[in-house]
């Protein structure tokens, strides 16, 4: 069973991103801030919940929480700036946007950097020990998808709709027969090395 509070003093705010290691499209953050008394029974680390269940979550979270906030951060940006300050950034601009402002952050991962001051504990799979930063795994999730999806409609052969982006084998092949989309980040390695190879030559 998730904990509902990593201290009972400070109000905090449960952060978590999804699409960090997607080849294509933006870095989604969430932040959220729970009420004592929350709970659900399929609240859990995203990926460990079924896409149907996390749309149903979504509506349950953003129905019972204190705050909550989602941002993004652009492919080109994380072009930019690398993949983990648009991570760090995405974070901050969801926590910038709470109608509440916590005392304490709970950030998911082992890194962080600090957000006007606010303490922070990073903790390793925190999305699957606090429901904060479950709740906020959930969101992030699914508001990320619904973009991917979106995006599928203009750029069907990579099939977004389903592999949202991360380098399946699928989105590769299509990314060798058609070549990169405005929304694939230049900055990952979109092709396998021995793709790059065929492509060299």
């Amino acid at each position: 069973m998730l904990k509902n509070f990593h201290q009972e003093e400070l109000i905090e705010a449960g952060c978590d991103e999804a699409g960090r290691g997607c080849l294509a499209g933006p870095v989604v953050a969430a932040a959220v801030i729970l009420p004592a008394e929350f709970y659900h029974p399929l609240l859990n680390d995203s990926k460990q919940v079924t896409e149907e269940n996390r749309y149903e979550l979504r509506g349950f979270i953003q129905e019972k929480a204190v705050a909550y906030a989602v941002a993004m951060v652009s492919h080109e940006e994380i072009d930019e700036i690398n993949i983990l300050k648009a991570s760090f950034k995405a974070m901050h601009l969801a926590v910038e946007q709470l109608q509440q402002q916590p005392k304490l952050l709970l950030i998911d991962g082992n890194r962080f950097i600090p957000y006007r001051g606010i303490p922070h504990a990073c903790i390793i799979k925190g999305d699957s020990i606090y429901a904060s930063i479950a709740a906020a795994s959930i969101l992030a999730k699914t508001y990320r998808d619904d973009h991917m999806k979106q995006l599928h409609e203009s750029f069907p052969h990579y099939k977004w709709n389903s592999n949202k982006g991360y380098g399946t084998a699928d989105h590769r092949k299509a990314i060798m027969a058609h070549g990169l989309s405005p929304y694939h980040r230049r900055s990952f390695q979109c092709f396998s090395s021995e793709e790059q190879l065929e492509l060299d030559l």
